[in-house]
């Protein structure tokens, strides 16, 4: 069959995501898997009898588009015993098919044809090509190692007024790092009487470790009032594979939001929603997080204090960065391709998460695991 030689995707140049591409191999080669972030480890069995109560009861057909009322109105109630802030749950709350989603559709409902947006390096590899896609032009702001914090004057000097949003992410996927409040309260002034829309992954606020506090944009008045906030049920229960997310806007902003969401995905999975408004209504089912994730972060360090791995300061996410500049000159993609494939553990290369594939000797390691399967994978590291 001959195929038209023209028919390009919008982004043509877009090689698979280093997720998928890592996933692949440790699953060829039988690697230990502490590449992509999901858990080895199994969910709440009180969540998975709510589902199948749910769906026996009935709740089986297509939700609201804005998702299920209960569901809004328990996210309403936590967002405001965390922060003290109080959303809408009928205009400024709004259930999606994960974070992704979340992250997609609100960068189509206000980015256009060259709209500049600034996103943070090493980013998470789903905001540059959202913008692409929707004719957007991305400048990138690097983090200062070694604990990848944020110059503001850096900031400063790429802000035009041809920008459109800012993309920020705490705490931060690959790094660990957290955005502190001072770090927020630069932000609030420096668009301050502007039109920028702030876009905030907050998938991981729960984990957070060492007694920190997560510092949301909602906790700032003039930032809440420009900032789409993006949450997710997946990392707060362990379910990634459900994809269910959600996002707080104020009222304008989340009107145009659902503008573009109803044509996206329109409505969301109904008996998981219903189920996730029980567990949300006592927040042991997610107060607990911190300290749980912080002892498997302490546990895999204490584990590998003797390997030739050095540790990057990890204050959130399940993710620990690990600098390798002692055992290898190899680039990190090389580096982790040969940990997959000889030493048999998988891990992420930071090189892709930068758009000159900035090469910092560091691999990316995720500790959301098993006690038995980090026990594995240190031994692994230490003998390197």
């Amino acid at each position: 069959m001959i195929y038209p030689g023209n028919l390009k995707s919008k982004l043509p140049n877009t090689e698979q995501s280093i997720f998928a591409t890592m996933s692949k191999l440790a699953a060829g080669h039988q690697a230990i898997n502490l590449s992509q972030g999901f858990p080895d480890f199994d969910i709440s069995g009180e969540l998975i009898e709510r589902v199948h109560y749910y769906m026996k009861a009935g709740f089986n057909q297509y939700a609201p588009m804005p998702g299920t009322e209960r569901l809004r109105q328990a996210i309403s109630t936590k967002v405001l015993k965390d922060h003290g802030v109080t959303y809408d749950p009928d205009s400024e709350i709004n259930i999606t098919a994960g974070a992704t989603q979340a992250l997609y559709t609100a960068i189509s409902a206000f980015v256009r044809d060259e709209d500049e947006v600034i996103i943070f390096e090493p980013a998470y590899d789903a905001y540059a090509p959202a913008v692409r896609l929707n004719g957007g032009n991305v400048k990138f702001v690097q983090m200062d190692l070694p604990d990848y914090t944020i110059n503001w004057s850096h900031v400063a000097k790429l802000m035009t007024n041809r920008t459109k949003m800012i993309i920020i992410n705490t705490p931060h996927n690959p790094t660990g790092s957290l955005i502190n409040e001072e770090d927020m309260t630069q932000l609030e002034r420096m668009t301050n009487n502007s039109d920028i829309v702030i876009l905030s992954d907050e998938v991981y606020e729960h984990l957070i470790f060492d007694g920190l506090q997560h510092q949301s944009v909602c906790r700032f008045p003039e930032l809440a009032r420009r900032s789409l906030v993006v949450g997710s049920f997946g990392k707060t229960f362990h379910a990634t594979g459900w994809k269910m997310g959600y996002v707080l806007a104020p009222e304008n902003l989340m009107k145009e939001f659902r503008k573009v969401h109803q044509w996206v995905v329109f409505a969301v999975n109904t008996p998981i929603q219903m189920a996730l408004a029980d567990l949300l209504q006592d927040d042991k089912n997610y107060k607990n997080l911190p300290a749980f994730f912080q002892q498997k972060r302490d546990f895999f360090l204490g584990l590998i204090k003797n390997s030739r791995f050095r540790p990057v300061p990890c204050k959130g996410t399940y993710f620990q960065c690990l600098d390798y500049s002692a055992v290898s000159d190899e680039n990190d993609l090389d580096f982790a391709r040969r940990l997959t494939i000889d030493h048999k553990i998988a891990s992420i290369p930071l090189s892709p998460f930068y758009m000159n594939s900035r090469d910092d000797k560091i691999l990316r390691f995720c500790f959301a695991k098993k006690d038995e399967t980090l026990v594995q994978a240190a031994k692994i590291l230490c003998k390197i």
